[in-house]
């Protein structure tokens, strides 16, 4: 497998980035919404993990210009706090 291979992911509402390289979210992030949205899926936990913030903040700032994101926020304490954020996608394109 090489770095243009697509990795198949589940289109489950739950997006982990532990596996994926952070060059990579650009294209994942607005992509894997996408998924959820034609799949029926509005709610969206994106786990990025607690750290020292800075994939957190890459997230947040792709979340901010993507026009079907209605809000997000981050996960309570038992879905992952910090280290996760939650997302609420539009039903309607924007």
């Amino acid at each position: 497998m090489n770095d243009n291979d697509a990795v198949p992911i589940p289109i489950d509402g739950t997006l982990d980035l532990h596996n994926f390289s952070p060059k990579d979210l650009k294209y994942l992030i607005p992509d894997y919404l996408e998924e959820c949205s034609r799949a029926g899926i509005f709610q969206i936990r994106i786990i990025h993990g607690k750290g020292i913030g800075n994939l957190r903040r890459s997230v947040q700032a792709i979340l901010k210009r993507l026009p079907q994101v209605k809000e997000y926020k981050p996960a309570a304490e038992n879905a992952g706090g910090w280290g996760a954020t939650l997302v609420e996608l539009y039903k309607e394109k924007h």
